[in-house]
């Protein structure tokens, strides 16, 4: 053995730390990203953000050797179950009756998503995109983030009219994006010469079975309430019961092609709808659920393409601007048909700005689909999805602060 060779039984240089260890190191840097967050009276997951936006630009630095490229390339099923969860507490909650109740609460639903998919689509033809490349545009735009809300709210325990409409509202954005966006999958095919078949099936099927599977997890989990009853056992049973179905329906939904997004928002609204009895007890999914959180947060920072902002320029600004008027436009002209004040519709509105989770992968399930339509308006949603994405977190804080419906001071830890 030559006395200056590398010792064999030692690890090569540059060190390779794998998948598990950058994992981890995300992980770390989200928790103390949050922190911080934390204790600047900021929302934490800014701070998930955050650390992930700079861990991703700096990766190369602090991991020589090592690419994230890897890691964020299998985080979707990461991200599915993440959003996933919380599309299904949005249904949950979600009482359809109010609808019925409250006309204008519809209405501002309708109106809202039909005047920023008007804007968005008029203001990208005027760019010179395509309609069905503006429409499809469109069709991603009119989703919120559900997420970015949904923990927030959480987080600052706000209650009242503006966040309870709120948060109706984005699980009524991310249905009609999932639809809208679903239908035009036959102009889409049609445009690029498929067979009529695959122009009307396709999305019928998209549609139809990601519906029939959110059913059928909730009238088999509704079954296993039952039999699993409510006595002192039955909430960890309970507990375990609607964690497995919620895994299964997300692993069913990529195993069949159907949609994960609204497979898991039928899922919550169905449980509500039929659960007379209240058989499925309140389970809180906790620390588990927790974890997810932090995950999609600092890997969605991580892969965040600033360079999409200064390739999509322009048209991006102008999707992005299109976009907050047609739903403030839609929010404040149902006011005057509303039990609430006139404030409240304008913190309502700023509180619907943000657009993240939901969007990337509805862009990444439409150029799997659809390769042609290039960079040109990935880059656009991308760059919308980056610009809302940092300021989205503060648009729903300031919003539901400024309305009087948080409580985060001596509040627990979310």
């Amino acid at each position: 053995m030559d006395g200056n060779a590398f010792p064999s039984f030692l690890p090569a240089l540059p060190l390779a730390l794998g998948p598990a260890a950058l994992f981890g190191s995300l992980l770390l840097a989200g928790l103390l990203g949050g922190e911080i967050a934390q204790r600047l009276k900021l929302p934490r997951l800014l701070g998930w953000l955050l650390a992930g936006l700079l861990l991703g630009q700096g990766a190369a630095g602090l991991f020589p050797g090592n690419s994230l490229e890897p890691l964020l390339g299998e985080t979707r099923l990461f991200f599915d179950v993440a959003v996933g969860l919380i599309l299904f507490d949005l249904g949950r909650r979600l009482d359809l009756s109010w609808f019925r109740r409250d006309r204008s609460l519809l209405a501002a639903a309708l109106l809202e998503s039909a005047l920023a998919f008007a804007a968005m689509a008029g203001v990208l033809c005027l760019f010179g995109f395509s309609r069905l490349e503006a429409g499809m545009a469109a069709a991603i735009g009119l989703s919120s983030a559900p997420a970015v809300v949904w923990l927030v709210a959480r987080e600052s325990r706000a209650e009242g009219q503006v966040t309870e409409r709120c948060l109706a509202l984005v699980a009524i954005n991310t249905l009609m994006a999932c639809l809208v966006a679903t239908s035009l999958l036959s102009a889409a095919h049609a445009e690029y010469q498929a067979p009529w078949r695959t122009a009307l099936l396709h999305p019928l099927y998209l549609l139809l079975g990601s519906v029939l599977l959110g059913a059928v997890a909730a009238r088999l989990v509704l079954w296993g309430a039952r039999l699993l009853g409510k006595g002192p056992q039955a909430r960890l049973s309970q507990f375990v019961l609607l964690a497995a179905f919620l895994l299964a329906a997300v692993g069913l939904a990529h195993a069949l092609k159907l949609s994960v997004f609204l497979a898991l928002l039928v899922f919550g609204l169905a449980c509500r709808q039929w659960d007379r009895r209240y058989v499925l007890l309140s389970v809180d999914l906790g620390g588990a659920a927790q974890l997810f959180y932090i995950v999609l947060f600092v890997l969605t920072g991580a892969s965040l393409p600033l360079a999409a902002v200064t390739a999509a320029g322009l048209p991006a600004l102008a999707y992005v601007a299109a976009r907050s008027l047609g739903k403030t436009a839609g929010v404040m002209l149902t006011a005057p048909f509303s039990h609430i004040r006139w404030q409240q519709h304008g913190w309502l509105s700023l509180a619907l700005l943000p657009m993240s989770g939901v969007a990337i992968a509805l862009v990444h399930d439409l150029t799997s689909l659809f390769p042609q339509f290039g960079e040109r308006l990935g880059n656009l949603v991308l760059a919308a999805v980056v610009l809302l994405e940092l300021l989205g977190p503060l648009a729903v804080h300031t919003a539901f602060k400024r309305a009087g419906e948080t409580r985060q001071e001596g509040a627990e830890h979310a």
